[in-house]
């Protein structure tokens, strides 16, 4: 038996943060290729498994689970109950003997359960949308739901004053886009401000507010508008995402209620919980919080009335800065109110968090998920969704995957095949291949179903559909193979960073914009992070990782020619550092990344080059000469690279010369992969997942950094291993790999 590891996890423990060598990599069970060709259940896949839409018994739940573990090769399942006519009550007694009898078969079954926190989806009203149409958290706790923040205005002559009674402000104040309709006697007072159209400014007028009458007086030039923001209640029943306490809440009601019979399950058969599209779309777009000027004061320091109109109007040169700061607290809000309590709880019950959030796919995410990347901070296991409509998640897989490496995650989640129908087989092994060559370890199929005779979101994946019963096995066993190898703690490899571009993403949003609130309202000028993503990958066939701002300042470091990403166990070193589309950036982001250029990083900017502060304080200019340093540097260093237009060749002749971990030979159509470098018995080992997710055989040379003496070639879709021939010389390890379509193979280089 070929054994590469066996012990304990518990020495991840003991590692500190690196500012030196790379520190070890925590050994993670054992690793062997006989383990490899038929994994342990707990490497299978979990797919969802709706409760749909029909009265469930035990019977039927227990005969179920047991096939769907024996007769499709699954790990165990997520239940979702879900449709109107779902019996019996969500949360009931008799609901949860029903739960009960599924725990009991799985825990028989050595299989495992992910708590699935909703009735229907999305999470957070307990049964409102996809469910029984009862809103459970709202009756339950009606000062906790959504919130919105709605603008009035009123345009006031020069020298001219205006008093106005705050309750009457429908009556007084025009609001420039649709707005539901509200009592103005209700409502948080949120701000209230002057903005001037002419220079472009405002100013707080809050003090000029006196026994709930506003009286102000217009300069005797300019072009002035009154502003008043209120925060009211949006009406949809879900729970507050941008308050802990209201999350809190939907825990107490919900999780608290599955641990009070089932504590002693968890960690053993209950092993994680499953939170479903949040988003901020919500409320028109406008999602918010009376806690906003309080954070805002305790993050920032300052207070926050004079910059709401830049949530709207462009306010002179400070704009993209406010920007900066109030869609910053915002995201943040957003990530801690929900995602962070909900990942604080489960770690503190002994289990993992996942989930993911709504509308993944769209560029500019300030006023949908926020910060996309600043979720997977705090989740054990970001995740994301692909499904079907022609939403593109394969050109964002990357950005929760880096979001995992940036902050030492081990696993990432992709919830698939949802609404994609009746999909080949052929198909699902393609798209698990991109997810996996990009990142992701985890597929959770989307779904199993109960009554397999009323299925809103095809496919039907289990073994009583005749599409696809005699490959179901053969396909989960290749998503255990890989969730077996990729899954373990590691140093992912990449000689690529690209700085996630949320600070620019910022500057550009507004309310209200024409796309309105699903699509993200705006779209900001110069996104092109998602283009150069899929270039990279997918054209030249080089991997990266995004690196949050946040990251960059406080985990990155420059030494020996290199960028160093400086974490406990993923540590990655970068030689080229891409700025996609970067219009506003902080001071601080771009002094770490101009010293990484003085010491020989390559640094290339995309389609926009840098000339707004993301600071407040920091004027503008100091941004645009700190770029032209570098692309004009009098000094004889390497002058950073301006891809005004980025395409295949482009891009290619921009990072030419660089010493790759991979290279193919063949620029034409090269493969996908991944490069971790994880921990066995007899030393560090260097795996790559290799995929080809065209349609057309490929054949390539290959050529790894590295004269490696041991070459093994582990096939995930038959498992399969063998040795690779090899040709070893200059400090490079060269081979040729014959991929048909769909087709992958893991390499195991020593």
């Amino acid at each position: 038996m070929k054994r590469y590891s066996s012990i304990p996890l518990i020495l991840a423990m003991c590692l500190t943060s690196c500012s030196g060598p790379d520190t070890a990599i925590p050994l993670a069970g054992s690793f062997s290729e006989e383990e490899f060709a038929a994994p342990p259940i707990q490497y299978r896949p979990i797919p969802l498994w709706f409760w749909n839409n029909t009265a469930v018994d035990i019977e039927g739940v227990t005969s179920q689970l047991h096939g769907m573990v024996e007769k499709d090769g699954y790990g165990g399942c997520a239940i979702i109950p879900f449709g109107r006519n779902f019996r019996p009550d969500y949360l009931s007694d008799g609901y949860m003997r029903i739960y009960a009898a599924a725990v009991a078969a799985a825990d028989s079954l050595g299989a495992k359960m992910s708590l699935y926190d909703e009735y229907g989806f999305p999470s957070g009203s307990m049964g409102f949308s996809n469910a029984d149409g009862v809103p459970r958290f709202k009756d339950a706790h009606p000062e906790n739901t959504i919130r919105r923040l709605d603008k009035f205005e009123k345009a006031v002559g020069c020298g001219e004053t205006v008093e106005i009674a705050l309750d009457t402000l429908l009556n007084t104040f025009r609001y420039p886009s649709p707005v539901e309709a509200v009592s103005t006697l209700d409502g948080t007072l949120m701000a209230a401000a002057a903005y001037d159209a002419e220079s472009r400014s405002s100013i707080g007028i809050r003090d000029c507010i006196s026994d709930g009458k506003l009286t102000w007086t217009a300069p005797d030039h300019g072009d002035w508008t009154v502003m008043v923001f209120k925060c009211f209640e949006d009406g949809k029943p879900r729970v507050n995402y941008l308050d802990p306490e209201a999350a809190e809440l939907f825990i107490r009601d919900v999780h608290e209620r599955y641990h009070s019979l089932f504590g002693d399950r968890f960690g053993t058969v209950i092993t994680s919980t499953f939170f479903d599209e949040p988003t901020m779309y919500y409320a028109q777009g406008r999602m918010w919080t009376e806690r906003f000027n309080d954070e805002f004061r305790a993050r920032c320091g300052m207070e926050p009335d004079a910059f709401y109109p830049a949530l709207w109007y462009d306010i002179g040169e400070s704009t993209s800065a406010v920007r900066n700061m109030m869609y910053g607290v915002h995201s943040a809000l957003y990530a801690e109110g929900f995602t962070k309590t909900i990942a604080e709880w489960a770690e503190s019950h002994g289990i993992a968090s996942t989930g993911h959030q709504d509308q993944e796919e769209i560029a500019n995410t300030t006023g949908v998920s926020g910060d996309l990347m600043l979720h997977g901070r705090y989740m054990t296991v970001p995740g994301i969704d692909k499904i079907g409509g022609d939403r593109p998640a394969e050109l964002f897989y990357k950005v929760v995957s880096s979001s995992a490496a940036n902050w030492d995650k081990t696993e990432v989640m992709s919830e698939t095949f949802g609404a994609m129908g009746n999909i080949p087989v052929e198909e699902m092994y393609r798209i698990a291949i991109e997810q996996y060559t990009k990142g992701i370890t985890n597929l959770i199929p989307h779904a199993v179903w109960y009554d397999d005779t009323d299925v809103t979101f095809l496919p039907e994946l289990s073994w009583r559909n005749p599409l696809y019963s005699g490959e179901l096995p053969a396909f989960n066993a290749f998503l255990s193979r890989l969730h077996y190898v990729l899954a373990r703690p590691g140093r992912h490899v990449a000689d690529i960073a690209m700085l996630y571009p949320v600070q620019t993403q910022y500057a550009g949003h507004t309310f209200d914009g024409e796309l309105g609130p699903i699509r993200g309202s705006v779209k900001v000028e110069g996104t092109d992070y998602p283009e150069v993503s899929r270039i990279l990958t997918d054209e030249l066939g080089k991997d990266f990782t995004y690196i949050h701002p946040s990251v960059l300042d406080d985990r990155c470091r420059v030494s020996g020619g290199r960028l160093h990403m400086t974490n406990r166990v993923n540590i990655e070193h970068f030689s080229a550092i891409i700025l996609p589309g970067v219009r506003a950036i902080s001071l601080s982001n771009l002094r770490k990344v101009e010293d990484a250029w003085k010491h020989g990083v390559k640094v290339i900017f995309t389609t926009q080059l840098p000339c707004e502060s993301a600071d407040y304080g920091v004027g503008n200019a100091v941004i645009a000469e700190t770029v032209s340093r570098m692309l004009m540097d009098s000094r004889g260093r390497r002058s950073a690279i301006f891809v005004q237009d980025p395409t295949p060749e482009s891009l290619g002749a921009a990072l030419a010369g660089m010493d790759a971990d991979i290279s193919f030979i063949s620029d034409k159509e090269p493969f996908n992969y991944i490069h971790k470098v994880i921990a066995t018995e007899d030393g560090e080992t260097d795996v790559f997942l290799i995929g080809n997710i065209d349609d057309q055989p490929r054949s390539q040379e290959i050529c790894l950094r590295g004269e490696y003496s041991s070459v093994r070639r582990l096939d995930p879709h038959s498992g399969r291993c063998s040795a690779v021939k090899t040709l070893r010389s200059g400090g490079k390890t060269a081979f040729t790999l014959e991929l048909q379509p769909s087709a992958s193979v893991i390499i195991l280089a020593k």
